[in-house]
């Protein structure tokens, strides 16, 4: 007695779509005649080519050595700083002492320094800098 084999189950494979086909190039149509102009057209200035890349000077106002209050010489320091720098500071004092809200990363958790320089318990890291200006002269 011959005993038949089932056919092995076909798994369910997908399928790829087949790639679309681009459709071939359509001839350009005859071109038509033009109405006659009634004045020549303008010519357009040639081109200018790309000057070389320069590097970015950073602008004067912000490079000016700005003095800290005394709230915000307790995490700066006491010596007169530009205004990028002071922000650095900041933000290693933030990183160093983990006041960055762990649900919302734009907000900054003032601890006792931070609460005499911003006037609240937390603030956005857009509103700081704006507090942070009213420490400098």
């Amino acid at each position: 007695m011959a005993t038949a084999k089932k056919a092995p189950a076909k798994k369910a494979v997908a399928k790829k779509a087949p790639a679309a086909k681009k459709a071939p190039a359509k001839k350009a149509a005859p071109a038509k005649k033009a109405a006659p102009a009634k004045a020549p057209a303008a010519k357009k200035a040639p081109a200018k080519k790309a000057a070389p890349a320069k590097k970015r000077t950073p602008n004067a106002a912000f490079m000016k050595a700005m003095t800290p209050s005394a709230q915000l010489a307790a995490i700066i320091g006491d010596k007169p700083v530009p205004r990028t720098e002071v922000t650095k500071k900041v933000w290693e004092y933030i990183k160093a002492n983990k006041l960055q809200d762990a649900a919302k990363r734009t907000m900054i958790n003032a601890d006792a320094k931070l609460k005499e320089i911003f006037k609240k318990g937390q603030v956005s890291m857009f509103e700081m800098t704006k507090l942070i200006n009213g420490h400098l002269k």
